[in-house]
C-alpha cells in the first residue's frame, strides 16, 4: 500500500541529498586543507565543527522522517530510536553553539582596531578550537538523559505523558526534575539566541558606520567593491537570521506536538524540512564566501 505522505517524503528525500553534498564538499574543502598542512583560520575551525553538526543534525532528523513517510513506520527499533534522537539533540545544540561562537567572533573581528573588544581577539583565537571539543562533551552530558525518554512509537491511548513523533515516541513525565532539566536547557538555548542577536546587531551598526565613512572617502566607483570583512559579515547575518527562523520553527514544533492534543499536523515532513532548513542551506552560503583556489586542490600546478 502505498504511503500518503509519499510526495513530501519524495520532496525532504531531494532536499536532504542537496544539503548532505554542500555539507560535504565544505568538509572535504577543510580536510583538504588539513592534508596540505595549511593552517586553518579561526572562523574557519567553527565552520568545521558547524558544518560536522549539521550532516549529523540531517541524518538524524531527516533520515527516519524519510523511512517514515515511505511507508517503514517501523523502521527503527529501540535502540536506533535511542540514538537517532540522541545525537539530533546533541548536534542541534552544537549548532546553535558554532552559530552564537562565529557571530560573536566575527563581531570582535570588523571591531574598530582602537576598541577594547579586539583585545579580547587575540584571547579568542587561542581557546576557539577547544572551546567547540569542550563544547561537544557539554551537548554530549546534558542530554544523556534523553535515551531514557525515547522508545519505539507506542500508539496506545492509555499511555499517559508519551508523544508520538511519527517513528519514535518521546515520554515527558511533568515533575519538579524533568522542569528544572528544561529550564536549564530553555537558559542555554536563550542566552546562545541572545548573544547572537546582540552580536547580529552590533555587526550591522558597525557596518553602517563604515559604509558612511567610506562613502565620504572613496569615489562611487570603489564604494561599490565589498571588502573581505564586509562580505563575511553579511554571510554570518544571513546565517544567523535563516537559525533563528529554523530554530523557532523547531521550538514551537516541539512545544505543540507536547501539549497540543491535535499535533498530528506538526509531524507532517514540511515541518521537518523547515526544522532542518537551516543544515541544508547553510553550505551554500558558505561556500558563496569561500574563494576555493585551484592550488589547494592541484598543489602540482605550481604558482600562478
Amino acid at each position: 500500500m502505498i504511503s500518503p505522505n509519499l510526495p513530501m517524503g519524495i520532496f525532504l528525500f531531494f532536499q536532504i541529498v542537496i544539503g548532505m553534498l554542500g555539507n560535504c564538499s565544505i568538509l572535504c574543502y577543510y580536510v583538504t586543507f588539513l592534508f596540505s598542512r595549511k593552517h586553518l583560520m579561526p572562523k574557519d575551525l567553527i565552520m568545521e565543527h558547524l558544518t560536522f553538526a549539521n550532516c549529523l543534525s540531517i541524518i538524524s532528523k531527516g533520515i527516519p522522517q524519510i523511512l517514515s513517510d515511505f511507508g517503514f513506520k517501523e523502521s527503527l527499533d529501540d535502540i536506533g530510536c535511542k540514538f537517532v534522537m540522541y545525537i539530533y539533540r546533541v548536534t542541534r545544540g552544537m549548532s546553535l553553539y558554532a552559530m552564537c561562537l562565529l557571530s560573536c567572533f566575527q563581531a570582535i573581528t570588523i571591531s574598530p582596531s582602537n576598541s577594547r573588544w579586539m583585545m579580547l581577539k587575540h584571547r579568542a583565537v587561542k581557546y576557539i578550537g577547544s572551546s567547540c571539543l569542550v563544547n561537544w562533551f557539554v551537548h554530549l552530558l546534558l542530554n544523556i538523559i534523553t535515551p531514557v525518554k525515547v522508545t519505539v512509537p507506542t500508539y496506545s491511548k492509555n499511555v499517559t505523558n508519551m508523544n508520538s513523533y511519527g517513528y519514535c515516541s518521546w515520554f515527558a513525565p511533568r515533575n519538579m526534575a524533568i522542569a528544572l532539566y528544561m529550564f536549564l536547557l530553555c537558559f542555554y538555548d536563550g542566552l546562545c539566541l541572545g548573544l547572537m542577536a546582540c552580536s547580529s546587531v552590533y555587526m550591522v551598526s558597525i557596518l553602517y558606520k563604515h559604509k558612511r565613512q567610506v562613502k565620504h572617502i572613496y569615489t562611487a566607483q570603489h564604494f561599490l567593491k565589498v571588502s573581505p570583512e564586509d562580505r563575511a559579515t553579511q554571510t554570518i547575518l544571513i546565517l544567523v537570521c535563516t537559525f533563528i527562523i529554523s530554530y523557532t520553527i523547531s521550538s514551537i514544533r516541539v512545544i505543540f506536538t507536547t501539549y497540543s492534543k491535535v499535533s498530528v499536523i506538526w509531524r507532517v515532513s514540511i515541518f521537518i524540512f523547515l526544522e532542518i532548513c537551516f543544515s541544508i542551506f547553510c553550505p551554500f552560503v558558505l561556500i558563496s564566501n569561500i574563494k576555493c583556489s585551484f592550488r589547494l586542490f592541484l598543489p602540482f600546478c605550481g604558482k600562478s
